[in-house]
């Protein structure tokens, strides 16, 4: 009985910043730029302080609850203050395109440059879950030297291509939906649209192939090992 608590605790505590992180980083942001940020209720500008105000709170509250910081979730947080930038400061429409572009194109471009130098950041973020030299160490035993440490360059080859994925349906969708110049109301209705519909458009693509990406490892540990990826989690 207690067993079948524990689970149900685990899987609560697991939906809960996802439902968090979709509420205040999608719906909310997304309702309050196409609904209210008109002259009638929050105005162009505070609409746009208001709802850029839900996903940075979010990331504080997540640095704060998991008390680590990473370059993808520090590029994220640079990527909604430059989107508040630009509407405050009523850049060029253009400028937003440009951004929406250039984050995941960054991040691609972060990851397969990071295989240069001694800290990769898939294996910089995998070793935060799993002993990858522990990994390594099972390879070489079966008789697959340097196999494991080829496997995760084809794996950041994978998500880099991922992001660059990304940045081009980033660059279509921003192009197809943004309408009007930052700082006025149809702007920010445009943008609460771009933003609801990156999650179906672009997210949801994106979590499938690193999902794919998480599978390909898994196999190759579980076929290489005789193990499963659990064994190597860290505790």
């Amino acid at each position: 009985m207690n067993q079948v608590s524990n689970t149900e605790d685990n899987n609560k505590k697991q939906k809960e910043p996802f439902l968090l992180n979709i509420g205040l980083n999608v719906i909310i942001p997304s309702a309050i730029l196409m609904k209210f940020s008109g002259p009638e209720h929050l105005g162009q500008i505070y609409g746009l302080i208001v709802a850029i105000a839900f996903p940075i709170s979010y990331g504080v509250w997540d640095f704060i609850r998991i008390k680590k910081v990473n370059f993808f979730s520090g590029l994220g947080l640079f990527s909604i203050l430059m989107t508040g930038g630009i509407g405050l400061f009523k850049l060029n429409r253009e400028w937003m395109i440009a951004k929406e572009t250039a984050i995941p194109f960054l991040m691609g471009l972060a990851v397969i440059v990071s295989n240069k130098t001694k800290f990769p950041l898939v294996e910089t973020f995998l070793n935060q879950i799993l002993n990858l030299e522990k990994i390594d160490e099972e390879f070489t035993k079966h008789g697959h030297a340097h196999l494991f440490k080829k496997n995760l360059k084809t794996s950041s080859l994978l998500l880099g291509g991922t992001f660059f994925l990304s940045a081009l349906l980033n660059y279509i969708l921003a192009v197809m939906t943004l309408v009007g110049q930052p700082g006025t109301t149809e702007f920010n209705e445009s943008l609460g649209k771009m933003t609801a519909l990156s999650f179906p458009v672009i997210t949801f693509p994106m979590m499938f192939m690193v999902m794919g990406i998480i599978f390909f490892m898994a196999n190759s540990i579980k076929k290489n090992t005789e193990k499963e990826i659990e064994h190597f989690l860290r505790q």
